[in-house]
């Protein structure tokens, strides 16, 4: 498997608000490569290519970083480690690379999907969901973009926990206790009672 994805981006000299802020107005976002070996590294961002970037990769998956300082090019393996945004605009305001060695394991929150509807809310009972991420640790290249729960087979009162999640070959789920992540739930008293009065008034 190759790294399919690229951005470049060149070092930044500068620093603090007021640069910073030229920079963004020039529409590129400050940000800071941290290597794999503990380093960091000032770089400056092209706004449209690390919004489509970070649109297609999230911060799961690896593409490699061009890093241009005075002409010399390095290209670095990374994952997009944090994003800052504006308070109120959709905008980019700070970008943190993470430089990965594809060798060694890294521990990433990756997205939980859930499909499906359960065989026990089609007969009156109610999906709960507990986690909307969970942390994974893989190599780089077998991390995947997110974990997708089928939840069609759930009756009422199953719960599906972390060991019994069919995650990729080479992933592990990174907690230490087995905690649930989706159950599907009997209406309580109440909650059944209320409905009935709502269908009896709406009748």
């Amino acid at each position: 498997m190759s790294i399919e994805k690229t951005l470049c981006v060149q070092k930044r000299g500068q620093s603090g608000k007021g640069p910073n802020g030229r920079l963004r107005a020039q529409n590129f976002v400050p940000g800071v490569f941290y290597t794999a070996k503990g380093e960091n590294v000032s770089v400056q961002a092209p706004l449209l290519p690390l919004e489509k970037i970070y649109a297609e990769v999230g911060y799961t998956t690896v593409f490699n970083l061009e890093i241009d300082g005075q002409g010399q090019k390095a290209v670095h393996p990374v994952l997009i480690w944090n994003v800052q945004w504006h308070p109120y605009k959709k905008a980019f305001t700070h970008v943190d690379f993470y430089g990965v060695d594809l060798n060694k394991e890294v521990k990433v929150e990756v997205p939980l999907e859930f499909v499906g509807t359960a065989r026990g809310v089609k007969l009156g009972g109610v999906l709960e969901t507990y986690r909307e991420m969970l942390r994974l640790a893989s190599k780089p290249m077998d991390m995947p973009q997110k974990v997708t729960i089928d939840v069609t087979d759930m009756g009422i009162n199953d719960t599906i926990s972390v060991q019994d999640l069919k995650l990729p070959a080479n992933v592990r789920a990174v907690c230490d206790r087995n905690f649930a992540i989706v159950s599907v739930l009997a209406k309580s008293k109440d909650e059944a009672e209320g409905e009935g009065g709502e269908q009896a008034s709406a009748g």
